[in-house]
C-alpha cells in the first residue's frame, strides 16, 4: 500500500475507521469522507497520521452524485490518483414488509445503493489500473432477519452491483469484492442492540465473541494488498463463523 490514495467512505467512526487507520499503517494516503461530525473525522485523520499514513479530510454526503464526484476528484486533486475505494456507508431501519412504505424504501436504498453505484461509476472514471474496490455489505443478505427485510435488499442490490463492476474492471486489473460483516461492536452496535441479543450472538458465534472494527479492517486491507490480487468478484464473510 505504501502511497497508494485510498478513498474511504463514512470513515469518521466504526469500521470505516478502522479502515482508514488500517490503510494508514500498512502506507496508504487515505481521503477520511465524513458527512457531518467535522471533530469525528479530524480524530480520524489523526489516528491515521499516528499509525503512520497520510490523510486528509473531506465532507460529502455521498447520497448526493455531485458531492461523491467531488470526494473523488479531491483525491485526485490531493494525492495524484485513485488506487483504492472502500464504499462503508449504510444504515438500518427495521420495519416489518407489512408496515414498510414506499418512503423506507427510497430511503434505505439513497443510503445504501445508490452510492455504491455513483462510487462504482466514479471508479470506472478515475481508479488507475490494478485498483481495488471495496463495498462494505452485511450478514443480513445471507440471513434472514424479521424487520430487516429492506435493509437486507438495498444492500444485497449493492453486493450484485459489485459483482457486476468485478467483470466490467477486470481487464484494468481492477478487482471488486464485497465484505458481509457479522455483529461488529460498534458505537452505533452497541448504543442500539440489547445486552441479551448480544450475548446471544456471542454464544452462537464458532469464535466466541462479537467481532471488532479492526477485525473488518483487516479483511479489507488484504483485498486491497498486492496479495489479494486473484480475488476477485467475491462476498467475503466476516463473521466468525456466525454466517
Amino acid at each position: 500500500m505504501n502511497s497508494k490514495v485510498a478513498v474511504v467512505t463514512g470513515a469518521s467512526r466504526g469500521i470505516g475507521r478502522a479502515v482508514a487507520e488500517r490503510l494508514g499503517a500498512d502506507g496508504a494516503r487515505v481521503i477520511v469522507n465524513y458527512h457531518s461530525d467535522a471533530v469525528a473525522a479530524k480524530d480520524a485523520v489523526a489516528a491515521v497520521e499516528r499509525a503512520g499514513g497520510r490523510a486528509t479530510a473531506v465532507r460529502a454526503d455521498v447520497r448526493d452524485a455531485t458531492q461523491l464526484s467531488s470526494l473523488v476528484e479531491a483525491a485526485v486533486a490531493e494525492y495524484g490518483g485513485l488506487d483504492v475505494l472502500v464504499s462503508n456507508t449504510g444504515m438500518a431501519r427495521p420495519t416489518s414488509l407489512a408496515d414498510a412504505t414506499d418512503e423506507d424504501l427510497e430511503l434505505h436504498l439513497a443510503i445504501n445503493t445508490r452510492p455504491v453505484f455513483r462510487a462504482l461509476k466514479e471508479t470506472a472514471l478515475h481508479m488507475r489500473h490494478g485498483g481495488r474496490v471495496v463495498v462494505i455489505s452485511s450478514g443480513s443478505t445471507v440471513v434472514a432477519h424479521p424487520g430487516a427485510g429492506l435493509y437486507a435488499a438495498s444492500k444485497a442490490a449493492a453486493e450484485q452491483l459489485a459483482r457486476t463492476a468485478a467483470h466490467e474492471l477486470g481487464p484494468r486489473g481492477i478487482t471488486v469484492n464485497s465484505v458481509l460483516p457479522g455483529a461488529t461492536r460498534t458505537e452505533a452496535l452497541q448504543a442500539q442492540m440489547p445486552a441479551d441479543v448480544a450475548a446471544s450472538i456471542r454464544s452462537q458465534t464458532p469464535l466466541g465473541r462479537l467481532g471488532e472494527p479492526a477485525d473488518i479492517a483487516s479483511v479489507v486491507a488484504f483485498l486491497v494488498s498486492d496479495e489479494g490480487a486473484w480475488i476477485n468478484g467475491q462476498t467475503i464473510h466476516a463473521s466468525g463463523g456466525l454466517f
